[in-house]
């Protein structure tokens, strides 16, 4: 009978070192033939945690690397969020943030308010990934908008298709990305929820959700 709990036999270094070589000349193969590079379509989607935070993660990446950015916030315009506040005070000059929603929709119960904010939201969204300048932009819970309707997905996907410079990365985030914008997107992430400390009563916490 075998003893599940019985230690491993030790690793010989060499046999290691010859797995890994092949690993990495198998891989260095591969990647010689990734030589084309494209702004890409990025979206962010699904029920889990993390959607905006990985999409400032790119943000905080491109300011590193002295890129032009921009954000446009479509939803959490009543919020004061972490990351708007340090792109404000310390990067303002690299990144144009514009937070042009009013709040989540239950708090507002005006749909066409909604509708009019999501509209100038996205007029702002297309005058700055029509700038070449802008090498990354963030349209950050636009699949909120698209969603509910406050949006129309055929002229968003149409644009995107159509307008957007070829250099230029747009991430869009947001549950319930619609399939016409996972279908055009070069990157699709779905954020799958395991589990949450709402469901045990905690609040939103300053740090981890703002």
């Amino acid at each position: 009978m075998t003893d599940n709990h019985s230690p491993k036999p030790p690793v010989d270094p060499e046999r290691h070192a010859m797995k890994m070589a092949k690993k990495k000349a198998a891989r260095d193969k591969i990647m010689a033939t990734k030589t084309d590079e494209k702004g890409l379509i990025i979206v962010h989607t699904g029920k889990g945690k993390g959607k905006t935070s990985a999409a400032f993660g790119m943000i905080f990446r491109a300011i590193a690397h002295d890129m032009p950015c921009a954000v446009v916030q479509f939803i959490k315009g009543g919020m004061s969020t972490g990351e708007r506040d340090l792109i404000l005070s310390r990067f303002s000059d690299i990144c144009a943030f514009h937070t042009m929603g009013e709040g989540f929709t239950w708090e507002t119960q005006d749909k066409t308010r909604d509708t009019e904010m999501a509209g100038a939201a996205w007029e702002k969204a297309k005058a700055l990934i029509r700038d070449p300048a802008n090498r990354m932009v963030l349209l950050d819970e636009i699949n909120i908008a698209l969603r509910y309707g406050y949006l129309d997905i055929d002229a968003v996907v149409d644009f995107l298709s159509r307008e957007k410079p070829p250099m230029t990365h747009v991430i869009l985030t947001g549950r319930n990305a619609k399939e016409a914008l996972i279908d055009v997107a070069d990157l699709v992430t779905e954020m799958e929820l395991v589990k949450h400390p709402f469901r045990a009563g905690i609040k939103a916490q300053i740090g981890v959700e703002y």
